[in-house]
């Protein structure tokens, strides 16, 4: 049985891999560009996880100054290690990174029709906010979703 994937900070080493997991992904990936970018950005917190040397998945927070709100910005988790519980490990540690921020609650959007995704959020105490038409590249409908928790 293969080692549990770990979860740390992103490096730039870590390029390559976060790139080849988003080429994974239909339409609405981040680029090197914006990939560099978050990684020396003090308001973001870009983290992955890995196993065997492999990125196997990542989440995004942005933090927003003055705002007691994150948002989640992206999250993935490679096919190979879907069914794993590592979509709910990377929900779980953006949840933490946003509550040592000091953020009182996380927000992010899905598309509708992406039913493991909304499952997962629904699961974690997520609860939709607003309808987004036409949200994604493609024309794709998305929910914006939000969950709230007591300050620390």
């Amino acid at each position: 049985m293969p080692a549990p994937a770990r979860l740390r900070t992103a490096r730039p080493a870590d390029l390559p891999g976060l790139l080849a997991l988003e080429a994974r992904f239909p339409g609405d990936r981040l680029s090197a560009r914006q990939f560099r970018h978050h990684l020396g950005n003090p308001r973001a917190r870009l983290r992955v996880a890995v196993a065997g040397g492999a990125v196997l998945g990542y989440h995004l927070v942005l933090l927003r100054r003055g705002s007691g709100l994150a948002r989640l910005y992206s999250i993935a988790v490679d096919e190979a290690a879907r069914g794993q519980g590592l979509g709910r490990r990377l929900l779980a540690d953006a949840e933490a990174q946003a509550r040592a921020a000091g953020c009182r609650g996380l927000r992010l959007e899905v598309r509708q029709d992406n039913a493991a995704a909304n499952a997962l959020y629904t699961a974690a105490g997520y609860r939709p906010l607003a309808a987004l038409p036409g949200y994604y590249d493609d024309g794709a409908p998305g929910w914006r979703y939000g969950r709230d928790w007591a300050p620390a």
